[in-house]
């Protein structure tokens, strides 16, 4: 039996702030149904804290897109500095898979030493990090997955990538969130 093709996503990506910006930041969500965009969720979470699979659960579950959202796709696993999400959990809540994207392989060795060694909590959300797995090449970019088979990431990360290798709710969501932080909205994710 062939599975139901995923279409209707909502992509996150973070606004840009200072190096030296203490407290929140801006969050967007861009709902897609299929290629159609269909709205914007904001909200915020703190700059390397730990609540961001909270924020993104109840941003989501709350939203009058909650029933038709289908997969969540995160530009990198951290938002706001390093405030990891923990898809795990995030999967769990919304009851949906999450695919993490970027758009080249991270340097791990490089995030490991500065949770550990600069970002308060920084054990833990490399152990989050960490239980994800290594970071698959899919259709261009690199993704880690919770809920979502290799074969059917690849055919969201196909049908999804218009203008480039990131799929289309990633990349309005960097456009929209761009601006949030900056009033204009800025190169690629």
């Amino acid at each position: 039996m062939r599975r139901r093709a995923i279409a209707n996503t909502v992509g996150f990506d973070d606004a840009s702030f200072p190096r030296s910006h203490q407290g929140t930041v801006k969050i967007v969500g861009a709902v897609f149904a299929d290629r159609r965009f269909d709205g914007v969720l904001v909200s915020e979470v703190v700059k390397d804290g730990s609540d961001a699979a909270d924020v993104l659960a109840a941003t989501i579950t709350r939203s009058r897109f909650h029933e038709h959202i289908q997969l969540v796709l995160l530009q990198g696993v951290a938002m706001a500095g390093f405030n990891v999400v923990d898809a795990f959990a995030l999967s769990e809540r919304i009851e949906r898979p999450v695919l993490i994207v970027a758009r080249r392989q991270p340097d791990m060795d490089a995030i490991r030493r500065a949770l550990e060694n600069r970002v308060a909590g920084g054990r833990e959300k490399w152990r989050l990090i960490e239980g994800l797995g290594p970071m698959e090449p899919c259709a261009g970019v690199y993704v880690q997955r919770v809920g979502i088979s290799a074969e059917q990431a690849h055919a969201v990360m196909e049908r999804l990538a218009i203008h480039g290798r990131i799929p289309e709710p990633l990349r309005v969501a960097h456009l929209i969130a761009g601006a949030l932080g900056s009033g204009a909205s800025r190169g690629r994710p």
